[in-house]
């Protein structure tokens, strides 16, 4: 075992040190950062629990140069996937990104699958699920029906 989070997500910012701070305020701890050599932070290592968020830079890093890495400098950023994360406090995540300039998607609620979540989009694009299981989930299956009715 070397230590390292079995579970890795990688985040391409315009500005690393202010997404960092940004992440620090979902319960990220910085566990490490990289600079240029010109002294600007180009990626930082933030960790949280067993979830490890590799935030870069989009400029500076030493990716090839490629179709892929072009679209990822230009955007839009993370399309179609959502990055969740259990938390204690559902309402105060919302209201933490709210502040901090992220766009709450979903407002907090309770779910009919057990849990009561909130969406949001963060300010560098990225989309967040954050949850907390209920003590007593419903056990109603009357949001199934009404999606797939």
């Amino acid at each position: 075992m070397t230590g390292e989070a079995p579970f890795r997500v990688g985040l391409r910012v315009e500005d690393v040190t202010e997404a960092a701070i940004f992440y620090a305020g979902l319960g990220f701890e910085q566990a490490g950062s990289i600079s240029s050599p010109a002294g600007r932070p180009i990626m930082t290592i933030l960790r949280r629990g067993d979830l490890q968020l590799l935030v870069d830079s989009l400029t500076g890093m030493p990716f090839p140069e490629s179709d892929r890495e072009y679209m990822t400098r230009t955007g839009p950023r993370g399309l179609g996937v959502v990055i969740g994360i259990e938390v204690d406090n559902v309402d105060a995540i919302a209201d933490y990104c709210r502040s901090a300039g992220a766009t709450v998607t979903t407002d907090p609620l309770n779910a009919p699958w057990g849990e009561r979540y909130a969406e949001c989009i963060d300010p560098y694009d990225y989309a967040w699920k954050f949850y907390q299981l209920l003590p007593d989930p419903p056990q109603d299956s009357t949001a199934y029906d009404s999606w797939f009715a």
